[in-house]
């Protein structure tokens, strides 16, 4: 019998923030709380009805503490610096476990979360579909089988509202593709291609961006030799994919001992 987890959402009131409170309740979890902004017309919203379900008698408030005092998992696809407070305060309440899906972290962010998750066990993903975390484990493969001659091109398209670039899930895909040939990437991205000397570089990552329309989200990492191309994508065509990975996220954090985990773990592919 699977556990029913007491489960606060950040950003309740948001797309991703209802997607997750649907997703919660349609898999028998508890919504005891959850966050929005002191400029939002919802905090005095019914979590539930926002979700379009039935009134649960949850609205969302502005403080996490509040938000979180009843919860044991903490799952937040907000901003970096929203997401980044909300560890802080977490850490006043009874939270066992994390899901993060907040992208655009910066090197120092990353290096703050490292260390919060000596108190909580956190899954944090550019993506929690299950598919782009299979593709992101076969790009690992190909690049690993590929020389450094084969060039990586990874190219991804999203609604026209989404603020940071590359998203969070080509820099996964890209993460991934650069540890199969043991580098970081880092030490291989390459800068956009724009200008009289934009000639790519042997062995880097390259990225290509597309913003338009309200694409949910696509995926393409392309290996290429002089004679042969070899593309795996992913296509995401319901948000609610997302959703129901991190709640399969969160139920695996339970379990967990403190540390931060991503999707590969989850899955046991890893």
């Amino acid at each position: 019998m699977t556990q029913s987890l007491s489960i606060a959402v950040a950003g309740a009131a948001g797309r991703m923030g209802r997607q997750l409170v649907a997703a919660s309740l349609a898999a028998g979890h508890s919504i005891t709380g959850g966050t929005e902004t002191a400029q939002s017309p919802h905090l005095g919203s019914d979590i539930g009805e926002l979700a379009g379900g039935k009134p649960i008698g949850i609205v969302p408030v502005t403080d996490v503490v509040n938000a979180a005092a009843s919860a044991s998992v903490w799952i937040d696809f907000t901003v970096p610096a929203a997401t980044l407070s909300a560890l802080d305060a977490l850490k006043h309440t009874g939270v066992r476990s994390v899901v993060i899906g907040t992208t655009g972290f910066s090197a120092s962010d990353e290096s703050a979360i490292e260390r919060a998750a000596e108190h909580f066990s956190i899954v944090k993903a550019g993506n929690f579909s299950l598919g782009v975390t299979l593709m992101t484990a076969l790009t690992k493969l190909a690049a690993s089988r590929l020389g450094p001659s084969w060039d990586i091109e990874i190219l991804e398209s999203h609604h026209r509202r989404k603020v940071d670039a590359p998203s969070g899930t080509a820099l996964m895909i890209g993460e991934a593709a650069a540890a199969g040939r043991g580098e970081t990437l880092n030490d291989l991205k390459a800068a956009p291609y724009d200008g009289p000397s934009a000639k790519r570089k042997t062995g880097t990552i390259g990225f290509a961006v597309r913003r338009m329309g309200d694409v949910i989200g696509q995926h393409e990492v392309t290996f290429g030799s002089d004679k042969e191309l070899v593309s795996i994508g992913h296509v995401a065509l319901d948000r609610s994919v997302f959703a129901e990975g991190a709640i399969e996220a969160a139920r695996w954090a339970m379990q967990a001992e403190p540390g931060l985990y991503d999707m590969n773990d989850v899955l046991s592919l890893a």
